[in-house]
């Protein structure tokens, strides 16, 4: 075992223990998730970023493949308390220790992580390094000119490159489109389950080619970076809207709140988690989520049919907008869940009630 470090920009530095040696920069957040470990790994949300498990054991009930959400894991290095060599659970394939080792992705063990998740609560979310180097003024360098997380595009890099197609096997089944800013895969698998024809497109399709689609509906999925790194296909997202039924998750929620007027900002250290409540402002009823999102829209400026229809009940942050005269929804939280409650699988419902209607 070699002694490894994480050392934020700020200069605070937190020691513990890797098996291998490396150097990687990222921008280092957390989740409250106790289970779900692959799942977030796998999550194309946490592209590039250094991912704390807050929840001190981690590898309990081991790995398997139904637990990806995409094809490969997505994290820059990953960071936790306690790692387990003996996961117990009838579907496991294999520890999670192997689990990284086989994807390349650094891990950094024995870290004090509730001591690093109040320095980043209390500080906000921050550039880091996890590092087997002891030379700690040199990698505050490497964190100094590294560039910023949401500093450049980066749906681009977790987007797929071309259309596929998956047809159910009943006839007359809604053709929903994914337009792919990072999807997981348990959205996918919901819509086929509730007897969907599902199509995934790149984030870059022009109206014109999704139109040529012929679509019922439209998902506009979850994913990484800052929404405002996106403007050039707000465009195109209004178009859609004001065409099909649309249901925008996460990401897709911010870039249809900035196609109807709304800004972006940051927040101080996201929401990242599976028991976020969110209060629906009409109802009033409260709904756990599973979240992972480091940025927010600023409702001021969205047109006045668009509405915003649920709240963050920890910072009030926006947490859905709904339409008033179109089939057009979003949410920030994430309804397929993975990891996390299933309390709000009914939003895929509703869409689908939508475009039944017509």
């Amino acid at each position: 075992m070699y002694k490894a470090v994480i050392v934020l920009e700020d200069g605070k530095i937190f020691s513990g223990y890797s098996s291998k040696k490396f150097e990687h920069i990222g921008e280092i957040v957390f989740t409250t998730s106790m289970t779900g470990y692959q799942k977030a790994l796998t999550d194309p949300s946490y592209y590039d970023q250094i991912l704390v498990m807050t929840y001190p054991l981690q590898g309990n009930y081991g790995t398997n493949q139904d637990q990806n959400e995409s094809n490969k894991v997505q994290v820059k290095g990953f960071i936790i308390k306690e790692l387990t060599d003996v996961p117990s659970h009838w579907k496991n394939k294999g520890t999670l220790k192997s689990f990284l080792n086989k994807n390349n992705i650094p891990f950094v063990t024995d870290v004090d992580t509730r001591a690093l998740t109040k320095h980043l609560r209390r500080q906000g979310t921050m550039m880091g390094a996890i590092s087997t180097g002891n030379n700690i003024k040199t990698i505050l360098k490497h964190i100094q000119s590294f560039p910023k997380y949401g500093s450049e595009d980066i749906v681009s890099k977790v987007s797929t490159k071309k259309t596929s197609v998956k047809n159910h096997k009943s006839k007359g089944a809604p053709r929903v489109i994914i337009v792919d800013l990072g999807v997981k895969n348990n959205i996918k698998r919901i819509l086929e389950k509730n007897g969907c024809n599902v199509i995934v497109v790149p984030h870059t399709l022009s109206y014109q080619e999704i139109e040529s689609l012929h679509p019922d509906g439209i998902i506009l999925s979850p994913g990484p970076g800052d929404p405002m790194q996106l403007l050039e296909i707000a465009g195109t997202v209004k178009q859609i809207s004001e065409s099909y039924p649309t249901l925008g998750i996460c990401l897709g929620h911010q870039i249809l709140g900035i196609a109807y007027g709304a800004s972006s900002y940051k927040l101080p250290y996201g929401n990242r988690g599976s028991n976020h409540p969110v209060l629906d402002t009409t109802s009033k009823q409260v709904f756990i989520t599973s979240q992972n999102h480091g940025y927010a829209i600023d409702p001021k400026g969205l047109e006045k049919n668009m509405k915003v229809s649920q709240v963050n009940l920890n910072d009030g942050h926006v947490e859905a907008l709904n339409h008033s005269t179109l089939p057009v929804s979003s949410i920030q939280y994430h309804p397929e869940a993975s990891p996390g409650p299933h309390d709000t699988e009914f939003i895929f419902n509703n869409f689908l009630n939508k475009i039944k209607k017509g």
